[in-house]
């Protein structure tokens, strides 16, 4: 199985809103998905949302 990495970075909005479409995307089509997300303080309510999503998307 193929993998890929997708890297966000810069100012202003869009990023996040972009990494989380594409993971609902493709933990969708089945596959496997890891967040990592950097600098970053707090908790956003997109991210509470895919923790319920565990089983196919993971976090950090």
């Amino acid at each position: 199985m193929k993998g890929y990495i997708q890297v966000y970075t810069g100012n202003g909005k869009g990023k996040t809103t972009a990494a989380l479409g594409l993971s609902i995307r493709a933990a969708g089509a089945g596959l496997k998905v890891f967040i990592a997300q950097f600098i970053k303080m707090g908790e956003y309510s997109e991210i509470k949302t895919l923790k319920r999503f565990s089983d196919f998307i993971t976090i950090e």
